[in-house]
């Protein structure tokens, strides 16, 4: 897989492609989630069934907003948690294709803290956000890592968390998933319930 810079990541999502990109947390599978051919092959890189979803990353609040339902008092919690190392379920519209969320009315959100994914999805909109891996096998944190073929690969480095993300669903207040970001989810939540 060739390594290629921020500019050339942008021209292949733009055309359809596939591309592995370093995030916070681990090295994400990104396709635009606007181009199904791209979304198609993500399944097919990853060996992920189909009726597992598949989150989104976004590069700020206005494209949120663009892919999901966001009422004031959400906004005020997900403000306190995102950018940052966490996936957040919200209610998506219906500009998300439902091959992503598996048929579910939710998306997994997720804004990562990271230069190069925000640079990229800047220009491009909303891309996939899941490991860059074989379904089942270890969250590569690293280029090396990263076993599975896409288009190209950004090299960021080392990621810096080297975990994959807390999942949270702040409608119910419930931790889905404990990753990184957990202990601060976890705070944020509780005095919610104060």
């Amino acid at each position: 897989m060739r390594q290629g810079t921020v500019e050339d990541a942008i021209s292949t999502l733009k055309s359809g492609g596939v591309i592995v990109y370093p995030t916070e947390t681990v090295y994400g599978l990104g396709a635009s989630i606007y181009k199904k051919e791209g979304i198609e092959r993500i399944y097919v890189i990853k060996g992920r069934l189909f009726s597992k979803p598949v989150s989104i990353a976004v590069s700020s609040y206005d494209m949120i907003d663009e892919v999901a339902y966001l009422d004031e008092s959400m906004r005020k919690i997900i403000e306190k948690i995102l950018p940052g190392p966490v996936t957040v379920l919200l209610k998506k519209r219906p500009v998300v294709p439902d091959r992503l969320s598996a048929g579910s009315d939710l998306i997994g959100i997720r804004f990562p803290d990271h230069e190069k994914a925000l640079a990229i999805i800047e220009s491009v909109g909303p891309i996939t956000s899941t490991s860059a891996n074989i379904s089942g096998k270890k969250d590569p944190i690293a280029p090396e890592e990263v076993e599975i073929e896409a288009d190209l690969i950004v090299n960021g480095g080392r990621c810096r968390i080297g975990v994959s993300s807390t999942v949270v669903d702040p409608v119910s207040k419930r931790i889905l998933r404990k990753g990184a970001g957990y202990m601060k989810v976890l705070e944020i939540l509780s005095s919610e319930h104060e």
